[in-house]
């Protein structure tokens, strides 16, 4: 049923291999994180960075945690070898995971955690472990995707009591930084839409990104087919369809680009149609807001924002707009255009059809034509002392009008040279 179990580092003296990467191991998939258990975890550390020319150093040397960076994006962790294994794997979240591994290779398995395996079930150790910390429900639906693994009922009755109990306040929130981490995982999957369904399914979306389900029921019509809601989930399949290698702001963007459609929902009084006016400026303070309440670092909020904020640009017609679009927004591409070709590619509706569609992707490639042309902005013709000088002033927003004038100016082919620079400006200041 697996594959041929790859080959395993040294194990140290009297360690076990544990968890995850147990589990792993024994499904036939090299692990990149491996978590041991060891009688001396920083001997154990030290030698094993030693045979595999890695780094050890301490993550909490008080309770003797120790970690190896071994290269290639593999590390070893080691914590103290409990004085009872068996109970300590029956306090872990799913039996696949409540395996041990000994340096003979024999399976440490109290739960069933092998016959699950086998099965590609993922059931529960016990209600009580999950119910000890509820993020085990979030690791529920992404080892679904992860793993390819199905919950067994049971489990499954647990995980959604979980959930209602988390939502009614009979539980305590998980960090929102462990929630990022586990959103992270699952994005970070290439079947990361169907994990997302999966979440709304089993009650747990709600309490990640409740604004994304405002979106459900919330019909379109024109170019799209599905609710707001489905609709940002296909964007977020077609993204990684024909982009497996989009990073995580970029992926958090497509899933979250209409987010303000339920917000900005209006309805035009002289045709009765329903409109969506500024969804997209609405939609990047909602980004903002949910990405910074799950503590994502700053730049990535910032960005997954402006490239919601952008994604209606509408595309251009001719080579000059091409030019004119890619020094604009030339500090989000090519994610931009990532992102509305995926936008593009989930709306199915009624007024969407073939000439419309190879238009759009004309529009494209004039954009990725010019992008080609020009990949970096040139070095700018004139610096602000220049301009305050020319025009006789001093620091002020005229100056920066100036400076972004000749830039445009400047990557359109309008001007080539500082003497052509400067008498634009002294032409659209009136003294030309």
């Amino acid at each position: 049923m697996f594959r041929r179990r790859p080959p395993l580092p040294p194990f140290p003296p009297g360690a076990l291999l544990v968890g995850g990467a147990a589990r792993d191991w024994l499904r036939g998939v090299e692990p990149k994180d491996f978590d041991w258990a060891a009688p001396d975890p920083e001997g154990a550390a030290r030698a094993l960075a030693a045979a595999l020319a890695g780094s050890a150093f301490p993550l909490d040397e008080e309770r003797g945690y120790w970690r190896v960076h071994a290269g290639n994006g593999v590390q070893h962790d080691f914590v103290p070898l409990p004085g009872d294994v068996t109970d300590d794997l029956l306090r872990r979240d799913f039996t696949v995971n409540a395996l041990a591994l000994t340096g003979r290779q024999d399976v440490l398995d109290p739960s069933g955690g092998r016959a699950d395996l086998r099965s590609r079930r993922l059931r529960m150790v016990s209600a009580a472990n999950l119910r000890a910390d509820p993020l085990r429900a979030w690791r529920a639906a992404r080892f679904e995707v992860t793993l390819a693994f199905r919950l067994e009922a049971a489990t499954e009755g647990k995980v959604r009591a979980v959930a209602a109990e988390l939502a009614a306040g009979g539980l305590p929130m998980p960090a929102p930084e462990r929630v990022r981490e586990e959103m992270h995982a699952l994005l970070g999957h290439p079947d990361a839409a169907r994990g997302l369904l999966r979440l709304e399914d089993l009650g747990l979306l709600a309490l990640t990104i409740p604004e994304l389900r405002e979106g459900i029921g919330v019909m379109q019509g024109g170019f799209h087919h599905l609710d707001v809601f489905g609709h940002g989930v296909e964007a977020l399949h077609q993204l990684l369809a024909r982009f497996p290698d989009a990073d995580l702001t970029l992926r958090w963007a497509t899933l979250l680009h209409d987010v303000g459609k339920p917000r900005a929902r209006g309805t035009n009084p002289r045709s009765g149609r329903t409109t969506f006016y500024e969804h997209d400026k609405i939609g990047a303070a909602l980004t903002g807001q949910i990405l910074t309440r799950l503590r994502l670092p700053s730049a990535q909020v910032e960005r997954a924002s402006a490239l919601v904020r952008a994604h209606m640009a509408p595309l251009p017609a001719g080579e000059r707009e091409a030019r004119r679009f890619v020094h604009r927004r030339r500090a989000l591409l090519p994610d931009l255009l990532r992102l509305m070709l995926a936008d593009r590619e989930a709306a199915r509706g009624p007024d969407s059809h073939p000439a419309i569609r190879h238009a759009y992707a004309e529009e494209m490639d004039r954009v990725l034509a010019a992008l080609e042309e020009q990949p970096a902005a040139p070095p700018p013709l004139l610096t602000g002392e220049d301009v305050m000088t020319l025009l006789g002033i001093g620091p002020g927003p005229a100056v920066g009008r100036a400076l972004r004038e000749v830039a445009e100016a400047q990557a359109l082919g309008e001007v080539r040279t500082p003497g052509e620079a400067r008498a634009l400006v002294l032409s659209r200041a009136g003294k030309g």
